[in-house]
């Protein structure tokens, strides 16, 4: 069995099309269907229904993925091995999936000091207001805002962060806002609710604030809203030093408390390279969290 071409069978089987697999890949997608046909004649089963929908794994295509993954690991340790990678530096292409609060705030400068520090790394941050397909290789590592509890997954917690009640100084200049109570006589910036793809995200809810009149899936544009002076919103801490027309609303009775977890498909704990990255990017936010908290 040719390992180029279960190489393609997973790319097929992450993507459920050739066109996308192809795309993955850097190869046409007639190449990418010559190549599943030549597999498929190989081990003497069909591994895909094909429809106009897609590429689905039939049960002898979802058997073959364990093994494929495991061939796809080990080729990774090979070539790790021969490039000495446990002794030099980082290097070669790493895909970060992140909740676009976190990647717009706090991981470009976190990035930044890694790459400065490991010259031939590559990093691609993928940065989407949903959750991360880990099992379909959308990323080799993704961020969330809470603890993933199902799939073949290693997590570790990345950091602890807080997040604040904020509006713009104009705004608060002239709808003063001083107690608790005054809350319901304001509007609120927040997360579409039937967008909000995580529980940890219902911020209102916890704070028992009435529903939002501008409201967005993406952090970063909430905190613009609040920047224009649209209302009262939850903002990350970390993220206040960048916005400073904004200030703490209420900050001894309301602060949240939110972690982010870093996970990867449990098969990558073994490549060294991915488990040295994911210690500097622990380090590394930890210590960028804790300037930029102070500095709020």
């Amino acid at each position: 069995m040719d390992w180029d071409d279960l190489r393609v069978f997973l790319a097929v089987a992450r993507s459920e099309s050739l066109s996308a697999a192809g795309k993955r890949l850097q190869i046409d997608p007639a190449t990418v269907g010559r190549r599943i046909v030549r597999l498929e004649e190989a081990t003497g089963a069909r591994l895909f229904l094909r429809s106009p929908q897609g590429y689905a794994l039939t049960e002898a295509g979802q058997r073959l993925i364990p093994a494929a993954e495991q061939a796809e690991v080990a080729l990774r340790e090979a070539a790790e091995a021969i490039s000495g990678a446990e002794t030099c530096g980082l290097s070669g292409l790493i895909r970060l999936g992140a909740p676009d609060g976190c990647a717009n705030y706090l991981l470009p400068q976190v990035l930044a000091r890694i790459c400065d520090a490991n010259p031939g790394l590559e990093v691609q941050l993928v940065a989407l207001p949903r959750l991360f397909n880990l099992s379909k290789r959308e990323a080799d590592m993704a961020i969330g805002v809470s603890r993933p509890r199902t799939g073949r997954l290693t997590v570790q917690k990345l950091t602890d962060y807080r997040l604040s009640l904020a509006a713009s100084r104009d705004y608060l200049a002239a709808h003063p806002l001083t107690t608790r109570a005054d809350l319901a006589g304001h509007p609120f910036v927040s997360y579409i609710p039937d967008l909000i793809f995580d529980r940890e995200l219902d911020y209102l809810a916890e704070i028992g604030s009435p529903l939002a009149r501008l409201t967005s899936n993406s952090a970063a544009v909430q905190l613009n809203f609040l920047r224009q002076g649209a209302g009262v919103g939850v903002v990350h801490d970390f993220a206040l030093p960048s916005a400073p027309e904004l200030m703490r609303v209420l900050p001894d009775e309301i602060r949240l408390r939110r972690a982010f977890w870093l996970a990867r498909h449990a098969d990558d704990v073994r490549v060294a390279r991915l488990t040295r990255f994911a210690e500097a990017l622990v380090r590394e936010s930890r210590a960028e969290i804790a300037r930029l908290e102070a500095a709020a």
